[in-house]
């Protein structure tokens, strides 16, 4: 019974050994054209709509975590928040920079997609959902509700983050090297802190079945906020005059599914990307065995945006 007892209260802690490691970046967004991917527009908008979607999302990661920081009970995850606080918060002003010094420029109307995910991590999964009190008995469930929600996230975003570190293709086709750098950048950081979140929820007491409807959530989400504001850009293009792209129109999803069944190295496959959220379901799931956080250092160490910073401090 003790043992019991003892097993019932312990909480578990960091799942991994080495130091996550923040790292300032520059990028210069001058010469970087709107088709990133020569004689590729859908993509080159596809791959774009992400730098829309993640600011907010990521500054919100930051306060949620900020805001449960002091409840960590273990000193390894703490420290490993801190510095996930920190990737994060810097994912955030790289996006934000190409949104500003890339898109914009390019006099491409982006605050409609920002406006969404503002009013989403603003609003809606704010402390005070829609200005909404939560009772201070129910205050910790809201909070394990959003840990939750990262948690889930957290395993796309590693999934894409191999996706992106270990293609090729993209630089066999002419890619920008800014744009290349940012997404790859990004995706070996993701891969680097892959364990945090998940590591977080459950030390502060997520459970394993409210794993599904989270992941039900995070699926519909981000497929839908992903075509949603690819749409958007995309039919400011007169090259998309014609399809008229939106999110409840089927061309857009056909022509993403179409391009990335012809070739999967040009874009994952949207059944593929539910397809790896399975392995989130599983009762062994672990996110220390989803990618090789060696590969992830050995782009990080090369990267010329990490590079350019470093010279700049220097």
């Amino acid at each position: 019974m003790k043992l019991l007892s003892r097993l019932k209260n312990s909480k578990i802690g960091s799942s991994i050994q080495y130091h996550i490691q923040p790292r300032k970046v520059k990028f210069d967004w001058k010469e970087t054209p709107v088709d990133w991917i020569p004689n590729q527009p859908f993509i080159s908008y596809f791959i774009n709509e992400i730098n829309m979607i993640l600011p907010a999302g990521e500054f919100w990661f930051c306060r949620l975590y900020n805001k449960v920081l002091p409840q960590i009970t273990d000193e390894k995850l703490k420290e490993d928040v801190r510095a996930f606080i920190r990737q994060e918060a810097m994912h955030a002003q790289a996006h934000s920079s190409a949104n500003k010094e890339y898109l914009t420029v390019r006099h491409i109307d982006i605050q409609r997609n920002l406006d969404v995910m503002d009013f989403l991590f603003g609003k809606v999964l704010a402390d005070q959902p829609l200005g909404l009190t939560v009772p201070k008995v129910l205050d910790h469930q809201w909070d394990l509700f959003r840990l939750g929600i990262v948690a889930t996230v957290e395993h796309m975003t590693c999934v894409l983050g191999k996706y992106v570190l270990y293609n090729k293709y993209w630089e066999e086709l002419g890619a920008d090297i800014n744009m290349l750098d940012l997404v790859k950048w990004h995706g070996a950081e993701e891969i680097e802190h892959r364990s945090v979140a998940f590591d977080l929820y459950r030390h502060l007491g997520g459970g394993y079945i409210s794993r599904y409807y989270q992941s039900v959530i995070v699926i519909a989400a981000v497929l839908g906020l992903w075509v949603d504001g690819a749409a958007h850009i995309m039919k400011q293009d007169p090259r998309f005059k014609a399809q008229k792209p939106a999110v409840y129109k089927p061309w857009i999803w056909r022509e993403w599914y179409d391009i990335s069944q012809k070739d999967n190295r040009l874009m994952p496959n949207p059944f593929w990307i539910v397809s790896q959220q399975l392995g989130y379901l599983m009762p062994w799931y672990d996110p220390v065995h989803e990618a090789k956080t060696e590969d992830a250092i050995a782009y990080l160490d090369q990267s010329p945006a990490a590079k350019r910073a470093t010279l700049k401090v220097a």
